[in-house]
């Protein structure tokens, strides 16, 4: 096995500066930094990461905790693209990731146990009960803890700004002359709050008055939910001229009854989503969204984390808000 003493040895540097190089400081110039990582690729280097973690008191190692009530896990349409992004934040900065559960071999854990069980670094929390008991125990240990779209006092966190999403997708639907909205919400929760009381201040700020009957509790990422609630709508004597769904994937259930319905989309209702995933790009017409930011909001998460381990002393418990961006398809016509 390659060691730092070969390649200081092969490069006439110290061991020091061999370390250096392939710590990537600063105190050494660029070209013998270089230099020493060519040699080092050259002979086949790999760093001992169990040395490294003896000699830093650090496994280099993040917990990801996600644990959606559908259990689609990494086939989920919005966070997996988050949990990416979060993983290619973590290996940029020479962090692996472990996904917490509570489950060890035959042994139950607590999601705070099995966190100590793995010796990770740090977690970051996404899409799960943040009100269960066991979650708590964990925003509550002494790990470090970054949470996804849920705020805590005690927690660093990072936000999509729901508020001013659904604020632009409200507006832009207004614009096209629709007063008669509808918005099929997700299931309760601080970002369902946030979303649903933005879309309330938006028709508010318009005058346009909001019916109960339009108003309809379904769960995200469900499109058989998002179905049986459209037939809800399609069957009122005054329906809507447009429905706003939880999703972009709950969006296509509401579509699909609609076409079932013999109605055509624009033209005859029109429908808009959340979230600006792929789907929602390549179905026609082209589904009316916002762009939740999931690239930025995976990879500050990343970059909030490693600052809480690495720099314990100085790094800061804030909110990091991340903006998306409205697409207007064609799925939202002029309302005539």
């Amino acid at each position: 096995m390659v060691s730092l003493k070969d390649i200081s040895r092969q490069c006439n540097v110290s061991i020091a500066t061999v370390s250096k190089a392939m710590n990537n400081r600063g105190d050494i110039s660029r070209e013998t930094k270089e230099r020493i990582c060519k040699v080092a690729k050259e002979l086949g280097y790999l760093p001992n990461s169990s040395a490294r973690a003896l000699k830093t008191n650090r496994t280099y190692n993040l917990g990801v905790l996600f644990v959606d009530e559908a259990n689609s896990g990494l086939t989920h349409s919005y966070f997996s693209h988050v949990l990416d992004s979060f993983r290619r934040g973590a290996e940029e900065k020479g962090y692996d990731i472990t996904f917490i559960s509570k489950h060890a071999g035959n042994n139950t854990l607590s999601y705070y146990e099995h966190s100590k069980y793995r010796g990770v670094d740090g977690v970051v929390v996404a899409c799960v009960n943040f009100e269960a008991d066991e979650v708590k125990e964990l925003i509550n240990g002494n790990i470090p803890v970054v949470t996804i779209d849920f705020v805590f006092d005690n927690r660093t966190c990072v936000l999509s700004d729901n508020v001013y999403g659904m604020e632009e997708l409200v507006t832009y639907i207004i614009g096209q002359g629709h007063e008669k909205i509808a918005y099929v919400h997700g299931a309760d929760s601080s970002v369902t709050q946030n979303r649903l009381g933005s879309f309330f201040r938006t028709m508010k700020r318009f005058d346009i008055p909001v019916r109960d009957e339009y108003i309809l509790e379904g769960d995200y990422h469900a499109p058989d939910v998002s179905a049986k609630l459209t037939e809800k709508l399609l069957s009122l004597k005054d329906r809507p001229t447009c429905i706003i769904y939880p999703d972009d994937f709950s969006c296509i259930g509401g579509i699909n009854v609609i076409e079932a319905h013999g109605l055509t989309i624009p033209d005859d209702i029109s429908v808009a989503g959340y979230d600006g995933q792929r789907i929602a790009r390549v179905i026609e017409p082209k589904i009316a969204t916002y762009r939740q930011n999931a690239e930025e909001l995976g990879r500050m998460a990343a970059i909030k984390l490693v600052e809480l381990i690495e720099q314990p002393k100085s790094a800061l418990i804030e909110r990091v808000v991340v903006k998306g961006e409205l697409i207007r398809g064609k799925s939202v016509l002029k309302c005539k």
